[in-house]
């Protein structure tokens, strides 16, 4: 069996003659007589009922066209794959994205990236904290995407592009506000727990921004866990503004007014890739869409 017979049988399936068929595969009409011929016979059963004018499926032909319907558009893709990889091009291509950045503001961009480079895999790494950064750094990702007081230490190492600015919120739930009525400064929620994001990368390692000595704690993996926590009056902490914003619209969220602590946190996001690194075809036109991007 052969792509090649399968295509000319195919073909006249559709088009019901050997006259059309020969027209469109630009083929003599013996030739696809004879790969149909022999199709039929590596399948030890007939394809067509050759009673007619026209030529008609047979029960077990319309069972193989369906089938072979597929196979062949397999092998079509199949081709596209090899063709995109013999160009140089990357069978996927990883972005690691630190956790508090918003990707709805990036939807567009990553959609266009899904049309114009269909065979390259585009995996998504979530990290937290220095995780991104380490990630890039490491090898485990051509490009990352991290807020400025992640990779400070390493500035020599990267060159960066400024895609959008953030926040993280300290917040807390009405609940928790209730139960601690004189509430001024973070001292006085010593006794209350802080939802902390754990770094999902080694360089905040024996260190804890924003945490006061004494303080209880919960330590979680992921913002959606810590969110419905503080939700839960099981605790405060802070917050991408996004998460925050749309649990302060639903009420289910406060902003805190600490005197003794910065309540939002600004935060500007960046493109970032290794300085001097060659990226291969696709992490390149990916990089250069992400410069020319505005959020």
């Amino acid at each position: 069996m052969k792509l090649e017979q399968l295509s000319m049988f195919v073909t006249v399936a559709q088009v019901g003659s050997l006259s059309e068929a020969s027209a469109l595969l630009h083929k003599t009409q013996p030739a696809i007589s004879q790969g149909i011929k022999q199709l039929e016979n590596t399948l030890n059963f007939a394809l067509f009922s050759r009673n007619g004018y026209r030529l008609e499926l047979t029960s077990a032909g319309k069972t193989m066209f369906h089938k072979a319907m597929k196979l062949l558009d397999d092998a079509a893709q199949l081709k596209q794959v090899a063709h995109h990889i013999a160009q140089g091009n990357e069978v996927s291509i990883t972005i690691a994205i630190e956790a508090s950045f918003n990707l709805k503001g990036i939807l567009p961009l990553l959609k266009n990236m899904q049309n114009q480079f269909p065979e390259t895999q585009i995996i998504i790494r979530q990290e937290y904290i220095t995780g991104a950064i380490e990630a890039l750094l490491d090898g485990g990702a051509d490009l990352c995407i991290t807020p400025t007081m992640e990779f400070s230490a390493q500035e020599e190492k990267i060159e960066k592009h400024l895609l959008n600015s953030g926040s993280l919120i300290n917040v807390a739930s009405p609940l928790l506000l209730k139960r601690n009525p004189n509430l001024r400064q973070a001292t006085d929620l010593l006794n209350e727990y802080q939802i902390i994001v754990q770094d999902s990368g080694t360089g905040s390692k024996n260190i804890e921004w924003g945490v006061q000595q004494g303080q209880r704690r919960w330590y979680v993996n992921d913002f959606p866990t810590k969110k419905m926590l503080i939700e839960s009056a099981m605790g405060w902490g802070k917050l991408p503004g996004y998460l925050a914003d749309e649990g302060i619209a639903n009420n289910t969220l406060q902003m805190l007014s600490l005197s003794d602590v910065q309540n939002i946190t600004p935060l500007k996001y960046y493109i970032i890739k290794k300085r001097g690194e060659v990226l291969g075809p696709v992490a390149e036109a990916v990089w250069e869409q992400f410069k020319n991007y505005q959020i």
